[in-house]
């Protein structure tokens, strides 16, 4: 994969098990494997079903859905870097976060997602993420994860 490839959500859905409305990539703009990073974007609407309560007259994207979304990012760059192991679709598993969040994302936002994979092994990995709006960093993390390979049947 080289840098200028950009994926569409049907490349996205190939590897992301994560389906609507709990899918929150819109399209992958740019992978470099040399970075070992990738960015992402997430359009944000009045459409999305969490902020009809979160909150009504004043509509701001969840923490924990930005955090959702930068682990999903996440598991793009692990499947970047360890095509073989992602190619048998494993299950993934959040572990632990270090966030900070620094300004609100809010309807008509184009929340853009980099992860830089800091460590990626075949069955964990840990990633630099931030989230940005019109290139400010809005939120932040380190985030660690597990995978595990599906037995299959015989």
């Amino acid at each position: 994969m080289n840098m200028s490839e950009s994926w569409d959500i049907k490349k996205i859905q190939e590897i992301l098990p994560q389906r609507y409305p709990f899918l929150f990539i819109d399209k992958v703009l740019e992978v470099n494997e040399i970075q070992r990073k990738v960015i992402c974007l997430k359009n944000v609407t009045a459409n999305d079903y969490f902020f009809e309560g979160h909150f009504p007259k004043n509509p701001v994207m969840p923490g924990a859905i930005i955090i959702e979304a930068l682990a999903q990012a996440s598991i793009v760059v692990f499947a970047v870097l360890k095509p073989e192991v992602a190619d048998t679709h494993p299950d993934y598993y959040l572990g632990k976060v270090e966030a900070k969040f620094k300004k609100p994302v809010k309807v008509g936002d184009q929340l853009i997602l980099e992860v830089y994979g800091e460590k990626i092994l075949d069955r964990a990995g840990s990633v630099k993420a931030l989230a940005k709006v019109n290139g400010e960093v809005v939120a932040e993390a380190r985030i660690s994860f597990g995978v595990k390979i599906k037995k299959k049947n015989n």
